[in-house]
């Protein structure tokens, strides 16, 4: 069970727009799916996982959300490495730095 306190450094989760109310141009298996939030902030209260919370983000924002996740970190992820990528970086490389005239 996640609990937080006040002052932790927490996540929370908003839907923004539950499934079935999102734009209409949007594809269907997309239609299906909540369009979720997540922030990241101070904890402006004690909760307990999924309860309703109140964070300061470092920007100063008042937002209120689901409590998700205590401690949470920054996680950045490009996908998988793509062989084509690195040959295009070669060959630029190559262009810009030494290639021929």
């Amino acid at each position: 069970m996640i609990k937080a306190k006040k002052g932790d450094w927490v996540q929370i989760e908003n839907i923004i727009l539950p499934a079935g109310h999102r734009a209409p141009q949007v594809p269907e298996d997309t239609q299906q799916c909540d369009l979720k939030m997540w922030v990241k902030g101070e904890a402006l209260g004690d909760a307990e996982e999924n309860e309703e919370l109140e964070v300061k983000t470092t920007t100063g924002r008042i937002v209120k959300g689901r409590l998700v996740e205590v401690n949470s970190r920054y996680i950045h992820d490009y996908g998988e490495f793509q062989p084509e990528l690195l040959r295009i970086e070669h060959q630029l490389k190559e262009i810009l730095f030494g290639g021929e005239n």
